[in-house]
């Protein structure tokens, strides 16, 4: 049972979603039941191809989900969420003997395993970094964007000063390899860092290689 003094959930956990898969309805009806009591959203789905059927992307929060059901596997599912690498955190829930396979569902980018019979504090604390994971990965999401819509706004040619300047050339040597002068250089590259918002050198090689990852 979770402990009495167990913090509620704080705003930015408010607005998640708790996805809980499995086909044995007493499990769905514990953890749902556990994981309410802390505050937090809980959604239960009695297989994989449900789960999927209602799922929207948009929607942040984590994943909690059976090894061994009929149908469609929690690996199976895992791997399927694991084609887009900003989806839902997704902890594996495990039988004793299903320990290899949860670690080969970690391998391919699951983000925990607990193991049945789990502690209900462990599970709980569990879930909240899953949680923070989503809220990690939403906003590494959203920094990417914002990047890339800043370098869509160079010019061909400040874009590539830009590249010419992460490769680590000197303003000699774009003004060589591009046939443009010293000061036409200098001047894309103040452009360049204007745009971009960089506010040295290596804040704009850490943007340019945010973007391109």
């Amino acid at each position: 049972m979770p402990r009495k003094n167990s913090p509620l959930p704080s705003s930015t956990m408010a607005d998640k979603t708790i996805f809980v898969v499995d086909d044995d309805k007493a499990a769905r009806d514990s953890l749902s039941w556990l994981i309410s009591s802390v505050g937090l959203h809980v959604e239960t789905f009695d297989s994989a191809q449900a789960f999927l059927d209602a799922y929207d992307p948009s929607r942040p929060g984590c994943l909690l989900v059976d090894v061994r059901m009929p149908g469609m596997s929690g690996l199976e599912l895992q791997k399927r969420l694991a084609e887009n690498p900003h989806c839902l955190p997704v902890i594996v829930v495990t039988g004793h003997g299903d320990v290899q396979m949860a670690v080969r569902a970690m391998k391919d980018g699951a983000f925990d395993f607990i193991e049945k019979p789990y502690n209900d504090q462990i599970l709980l604390d569990l879930v909240q970094n899953a949680v923070r994971e989503c809220e990690r990965r939403r906003t590494q999401v959203t920094s990417h964007l914002e990047i890339q819509e800043l370098i869509d706004t160079l010019t061909p040619r400040e874009r590539q000063v830009m590249d010419m300047i992460v490769e680590g050339n000197t303003n000699k040597q774009i003004a060589f390899a591009l046939d443009i002068s010293d000061k036409t250089v200098e001047a894309h590259r103040a452009k360049v860092m204007e745009k971009l918002q960089a506010a040295s050198l290596a804040d704009l090689i850490r943007k340019s290689l945010s973007a391109s990852a």
